[in-house]
């Protein structure tokens, strides 16, 4: 397992967050999402065949912006 953290921007409420933890949840490997719209930081626990970029393009896909 390995941790993936990224610094989010547009999350604006808890909406925002449910949005990011649906569509990063839905990834094959992934087991955990914790969503923040107060800090736009996003945490994602999984598995090794899950990639970040596999994360920042789910979390871009609806409408968010990942920050390097």
């Amino acid at each position: 397992m390995k941790e993936i953290v990224l610094k989010v921007e547009g999350m604006m409420c808890e909406g925002c967050e449910n949005r990011i933890k649906n569509a990063v949840g839905s990834i094959d490997g992934v087991v955990d999402v914790s969503a923040k719209h107060d800090t736009g930081i996003v945490k994602v626990i999984a598995k090794e065949n899950v990639t970040e970029d596999l994360i920042k393009e789910r979390i871009e896909d609806i409408g968010f912006s990942v920050k390097d």
